[in-house]
C-alpha cells in the first residue's frame, strides 16, 4: 500500500520511444474531411453572391469615372450652344487681359516716348492706325521687328529702334514680348485697368475712381474699297503726291532761312522736340504768303501739313529731317483759321489765322 502512488507517477508518465522508431502517419496528417474538395451547396451561393456583390461595385466604379470624365469636359469646354460656360475660356480672357494690363507698362515705360502714350507717333511711327493696325501690324510683325529691331522696318541699319527680344540681346523676356504684343493688339471694346507695375495694384486718379485705357484696335474696322495699302517702310507713307495745286518748294537754302524769290509775307514754323514751336500764326486774308519751315529734331522727319475747315489738305510741304529749313510759297487764303499738322507726327499741330 505504501509504494501505490508511486506507481500511478509510473503509468502517468510517457513511455519512452527509441529513437529509431518513427510517429505514426497519422499524427502529421489532416482528418478526410479536410481533402474534400467538393463545395456545399451553401459555400456555393455565398462565392456566388460575392461575385455578383463584386461586379456592381466594378459597375459603379466605372460609371463614377465615366460620370466624373464628361462633367469634366464640359466644366472645362463648356457646354455646346451655351455662352460663357467653359472655364478654359474665362480663364483665357482672365490672362489675356492681365497680358494687356501689363503689357500696358512695358510700352509706357520703353516705348511712348518714340511712338507717343496713344500711339500717336513721335520719333518713331504712328501705331494706332487702324489701317496698319488691320494689314500691317499683326502680331508676327510686331514679334520679328521686337525681335530683329527697327532695321527690320525699313531696311535702315541706322535705326534708333534698338533690340527689345533677350534672345537678341534686349531687355524683355519672352513673357514680356508676349504681353506687349498683347497691347499692341488690343481691341477698344474693351476697359482695362491701369496697375502699379511693382504691385499690381489698381492706380487711382484724383478723383479716386480707378484708372483705365482702351485698346486701340477697332474689330469692326474694314478697309474701303480701293484703299491704298500700308507700305512695308512707314516713311513711304509719306512720299505720296501732292495734291493739285499744291506748290513746292521755292528754295531750299540752309539753317540761315534766307527767303527764296518770292515776295509777300513770310511767317516762320518751327519744329522741335516733336512739336511745333510756332503753334498760332498769322498770314493776310486774300494774299499770297510764304511760309518758312524750320525742322530743327535731326534726324527725325517733319512736315507742314494744311488743312481746310473741312479737313482736306491745302498745302502738303516736303517731308524730311535734319537741321533743315524750306520755304515755300502759299496760295491767298480767305479770312478764316486753317489747322496744320505734321503729317508724319499728327499729334504736332497749330493754327494759321488768315485776317
Amino acid at each position: 500500500m505504501t509504494d501505490q502512488p508511486g506507481r500511478d507517477r509510473e503509468q502517468r508518465l510517457p513511455i519512452p520511444r527509441p529513437p529509431s522508431e518513427t510517429a505514426p502517419a497519422d499524427r502529421f496528417s489532416a482528418p478526410p474531411a479536410a481533402h474534400d474538395v467538393s463545395l456545399t451547396p451553401e459555400r456555393a451561393a455565398g462565392i456566388v453572391r460575392q461575385s455578383g456583390n463584386a461586379r456592381w461595385v466594378g459597375f459603379l466604379a466605372t460609371l463614377v469615372v465615366v460620370l466624373f470624365v464628361i462633367i469634366y469636359y464640359f466644366y472645362e469646354l463648356g457646354v455646346p450652344g451655351i455662352a460663357g460656360t467653359s472655364r478654359l475660356e474665362k480663364e483665357g480672357e482672365a490672362q489675356y487681359v492681365t497680358d494687356v494690363e501689363r503689357g500696358y507698362n512695358i510700352y509706357e515705360a520703353n516705348c511712348a516716348r518714340c511712338h507717343g502714350e496713344q500711339g500717336q507717333g513721335g520719333i518713331g511711327p504712328v501705331l494706332n492706325d487702324q489701317m496698319k493696325l488691320f494689314v500691317h501690324l499683326n502680331e508676327e510683325y510686331l514679334r520679328t521687328v521686337l525681335y530683329a529691331g527697327g532695321r527690320y522696318v525699313c531696311g535702315n541699319a541706322d535705326s534708333i529702334m534698338p533690340l527689345w527680344d533677350s534672345r537678341t540681346g534686349g531687355p524683355l523676356n519672352y513673357q514680356q514680348i508676349n504681353e506687349l504684343i498683347a497691347f499692341l493688339r488690343a481691341t477698344n471694346e474693351h476697359e482695362y485697368i491701369i496697375r502699379d507695375p511693382a504691385t499690381l495694384e489698381p492706380i487711382l486718379d484724383q478723383a479716386g475712381k480707378v484708372r483705365t485705357f482702351t485698346g486701340w484696335r477697332d474689330p469692326d474696322f474694314r478697309p474701303a474699297p480701293g484703299a491704298t495699302p500700308v507700305p512695308a517702310c512707314w516713311t513711304d507713307a509719306f512720299a505720296t503726291p501732292k495734291p493739285s495745286g499744291s506748290p513746292g518748294p521755292t528754295t531750299t537754302p540752309g539753317a540761315s532761312g534766307t527767303p527764296g524769290p518770292s515776295q509777300g509775307t513770310v511767317v516762320t514754323i518751327r519744329a522741335q522736340n516733336i512739336a511745333f514751336l510756332d503753334q498760332d500764326i498769322k498770314a493776310p486774308a486774300g494774299q499770297p504768303f510764304q511760309i518758312s519751315f524750320e525742322n530743327l529734331d535731326a534726324g527725325i522727319p517733319h512736315n507742314v501739313d494744311i488743312k481746310d475747315q473741312s479737313g482736306g489738305d491745302l498745302f502738303v510741304g516736303d517731308i524730311f529731317s535734319g537741321v533743315e529749313t524750306r520755304i515755300y510759297d502759299i496760295p491767298a487764303l480767305a479770312a478764316g483759321t486753317y489747322p496744320f499738322i505734321c503729317t508724319v507726327h499728327p499729334n504736332m499741330t497749330g493754327t494759321i489765322t488768315a485776317e
